[in-house]
């Protein structure tokens, strides 16, 4: 889910809601699953969300593992992001789950704390990066396996860099206040309507900013890893970024949010930098014509390696515990991961493969934008800090409330002292842990 699409924080938090009550139903009884046939053959419901070109795709690995494995039919049930998540609480609730399942991690927690999934004891991960391994675990145990690997980036416009003149720092050792200056010196040498940079907000940023000054979101005990005092840290940093006309104004940059990727402002050519993830870089170098180049986000020493970067799984492999197949359900998890055959099909729909041997094999057939992307998740692969811990339960409120505040900041409404005084208490009570 992009880190840009804020819009959906809210209608997120009622579906994560929706989930927890139909989770709440005890789930006893038998599972809806099918047995083997009389012939040996073994049916298992694969559900994802996603394009029509996902769905196509996606049937290519169905039809590509199933002629490796005459044995195990693959059943897709499929449909887009808006009602996926009440669908499957529904199911979840009624006994009656798909075996294998395309997962969020907003939605990870919530299911392995609940007993919804297996824990996939037997699907390889020795070609993973272990930070992308471990962004599977819930309290030790592995309930997902990562579909694709993202990581926050900033990404550059340079036509209107170049005509601003402006030299952009390097993206090993700039700061977060090289990034203000700069992203300011921007907006002021542009003409009227750019502006340096898009919002710099949500929870990657937010993260990165605390992991780098000793802290982090959230806990490993699903409880927050920061105080009041870090809250208003940051939100001073966005009145530094609203002071400096480094980011559009408050009503600019509410509009954007609100607008689908390829009308936000790096898409049309009113913004020089903007904080995306990785994978977003093909759609938006197509909806701005320009060939937008990848950065890393700064960092609060100058130095990338002190970064605390992470790789974020854009989407995850799990499966219902309630399957009567997990052997067959975790052959296929694991040719959709380690499979090279799936990774020629797959390229980097979900992301750059999180196999390390897979993501060689694919990249010479991926877009140049892709392949530029796939080159960025290796070059930071010495950069990484800590896994980070599946977001626990109540997360996609609590950031609804932190941006809220951050927004309330940059129309100059509060201050950011009063901003963190009023978003900490009530960003803590939307948790569920």
């Amino acid at each position: 889910m992009s880190i840009r699409a804020r819009k959906s924080f809210s209608g997120l938090s009622v579906k994560v809601a929706a989930a927890a009550a139909a989770l709440a139903i005890t789930m006893t009884g038998c599972g809806g699953s099918p047995q083997a046939a009389s012939d040996g053959t073994v049916t298992l419901r694969f559900s994802w969300w996603g394009s029509d070109v996902r769905h196509k795709m996606t049937q290519k690995l169905i039809d590509a593992f199933q002629a490796e494995n005459p044995n195990i039919k693959i059943k897709g049930e499929y449909g887009d992001w808006s009602g996926y998540w009440d669908k499957l609480a529904t199911q979840v609730a009624s006994q009656d789950a798909p075996d294998i399942i395309q997962m969020d991690a907003a939605y990870l927690g919530e299911y392995a704390g609940r007993g919804a999934l297996l824990e996939l004891k037997d699907v390889d991960q020795s070609k993973f990066d272990q930070a992308v391994a471990d962004a599977g675990k819930v309290d030790g145990k592995q309930y997902a396996i990562t579909a694709g690997v993202n990581a926050q980036v900033v990404l550059a416009n340079p036509s209107l860099v170049s005509a601003s003149g402006v030299t952009l720092p390097d993206d090993k050792t700039w700061t977060w206040d090289e990034y203000s200056k700069t992203a300011a010196d921007i907006t002021s040498k542009s003409k009227d309507g750019v502006y340096g940079s898009g919002a710099v907000t949500g929870d990657a940023p937010m993260n990165l900013w605390f992991r780098q000054h000793g802290k982090k979101l959230f806990a490993e005990d699903g409880h927050f890893g920061f105080d009041e005092n870090d809250l208003k840290g940051w939100y001073e940093y966005q009145a530094r970024l609203r002071d400096s006309k480094a980011v559009p104004p408050a009503s600019v940059m509410t509009e954007d949010v609100t607008a689908s990727v390829d009308q936000q402002g790096l898409a049309t050519n009113r913004f020089a930098l903007a904080w995306y993830w990785s994978n977003q870089l093909s759609a938006l170098s197509k909806a701005s014509g320009q060939a937008l180049e990848i950065h890393r986000p700064p960092s609060a020493d100058g130095s990338a390696a002190d970064a605390q970067q992470y790789y974020k799984s854009s989407q995850f492999w799990s499966a219902s515990s309630r399957t009567k197949h997990p052997a067959e359900v975790q052959k296929f998890i694991d040719f959709l991961s380690n499979s090279v055959e799936a990774g020629q099909i797959a390229l980097a729909d979900r992301g750059i493969p999180g196999n390390s041997e897979v993501r060689t094999a694919v990249t010479p057939n991926l877009t140049p934008e892709d392949a530029a992307t796939a080159k960025f998740i290796d070059e930071i692969s010495s950069e990484l800090g800590d896994a980070v811990p599946v977001p626990p339960a109540g997360s996609s409120s609590v950031m609804e409330v932190l941006g809220r505040y951050g927004m309330e900041v940059h129309f100059n409404r509060l201050s950011p002292e009063e901003a963190a005084k009023k978003a900490y208490p009530e960003a803590k009570s939307q948790l569920r842990s």
